[in-house]
């Protein structure tokens, strides 16, 4: 295995020389920008697999910095560490807030605990993408077009028709989850607890022990954010590594990120390996997905990745599958037809639509888009 490539950005050319000579001691193979801006040319053309930065640069702030790395295909999976000169909790959380995966002062342990974030963070690269379970996201341009209860349901389905497969279900919607009353899960576990863990104990197969078994739904799940006031207190910066562990651990990793689209949830989109767009029939949210779809190819998603449902989730009425389809410039690959209160009677329950109702047309339908989903998936991976 190859060195891995790392890039140190710091305006002090004392501190940068001193961590760049340690690491590469040590057998990294290490580049060095003096500005952010800098760094930021060196990232995009060098393609380092960690970026070590003393976020108080004086052109770039860090914040900043790690927005431009997240937004942009090329370096959207890179490790990001801060390496800082202020110790305050303000300033970390504000980086972690951005991107970053991780934060250190600089002090005398400063470069043990660096060494550690690195050995962690280093499998960050775009090659994870390719390996691990399959990654599946699901979204919308807007609430209310039943996308976490499709979200629950296909995975189910997808569990079911594969009883040899291990999948989990991850409710990365913010502030506010809805999966776990869905489901019917009320415990303690959830994505906030877990990323607020030691790192070192959500790693590779040891994420699996911090997962919910949800029996009836044949899936794990990782429960989202209960509540506003706790989602202000997640690390975003670890939401990569739980991805990474759960893939490392499952057969399907199924992704719930409702409308959110912001430079965390846009690099699980890029590097998933199918996402699931749910649209509704009113005018409304279809022109909305036409603005989701332009930005999404303006990002350079591929149509043969978007996995289009049409989910008549609040009535009769709207637009027909080909207005929908001439609109949005996609093609819908299922129409889930309404479904009265079934839908909503099945979630009340916390049951799946297919145990509560295994002979609704909707029930066929489901597990056809499932098998449908994860062969697209598994072609997609392999190409």
């Amino acid at each position: 295995m190859p060195p891995k490539k790392i890039l140190v950005i710091d305006p002090d050319a004392a501190s940068r020389t001193f961590v760049a000579r340690t690491l590469q001691q040590v057998g990294y193979e290490m580049l060095q920008a003096g500005s952010a801006k800098e760094g930021l040319i060196s990232a995009y053309r060098d393609r380092p697999d960690v970026i070590i930065l003393e976020p108080a640069a004086q052109d770039i702030p860090g914040e900043d910095f790690a927005g431009r790395i997240r937004q942009d295909t090329r370096t959207a999976q890179v490790a990001l560490i801060a390496l800082s000169s202020d110790a305050s909790v303000a300033r970390m959380k504000s980086c972690l807030d951005a991107g970053f995966n991780e934060y250190i002062t600089k002090s005398g342990q400063a470069i043990p605990a660096l060494m550690d974030a690195i050995n962690r963070l280093a499998r960050l690269t775009e090659a994870t993408s390719r390996e691990g379970g399959l990654l599946i996201v699901f979204l919308s341009a807007k609430g209310g077009t039943g996308t976490s209860s499709l979200c629950a349901n296909l995975a189910m389905n997808i569990a079911q028709n594969q009883p040899e497969v291990k999948v989990v279900v991850a409710d990365l919607v913010l502030p506010i989850g809805s999966i776990a009353q869905i489901v019917g899960y009320e415990g303690p576990n959830n994505l906030v607890t877990l990323a607020n863990q030691n790192p070192t104990d959500t790693t590779g197969g040891l994420i699996a022990a911090k997962l919910v078994d949800m029996p009836d739904w044949r899936f794990h799940l990782l429960a989202g954010s209960p509540d506003p006031e706790s989602s202000n207190l997640l690390k975003v910066g670890r939401i990569w590594n739980l991805v990474n562990s759960m893939k490392a651990s499952y057969d399907y990793v199924i992704l719930d990120l409702g409308r959110s689209l912001s430079k965390i949830s846009l690099p699980l989109i890029q590097n998933a390996d199918l996402i699931v767009m749910i649209v509704s029939t009113d005018l409304s949210t279809i022109s909305t997905s036409r603005t989701l779809w332009d930005y999404l190819v303006s990002k350079d998603i591929q149509d043969s990745s978007v996995y289009t449902i049409l989910n008549r989730a609040v009535g009769l009425e709207g637009l027909t599958k080909v207005d929908a389809e001439k609109i949005i410039g996609l093609q819908i690959k299922t129409t889930m037809p309404y479904l009265g209160g079934n839908f909503a009677l099945a979630n009340n329950y916390h049951q799946p639509l297919s145990l509560k109702f295994p002979n609704d047309t909707a029930a066929l339908i489901l597990k056809e888009t499932a098998k449908d989903m994860a062969a697209l998936a598994t072609r997609l991976r392999a190409e």
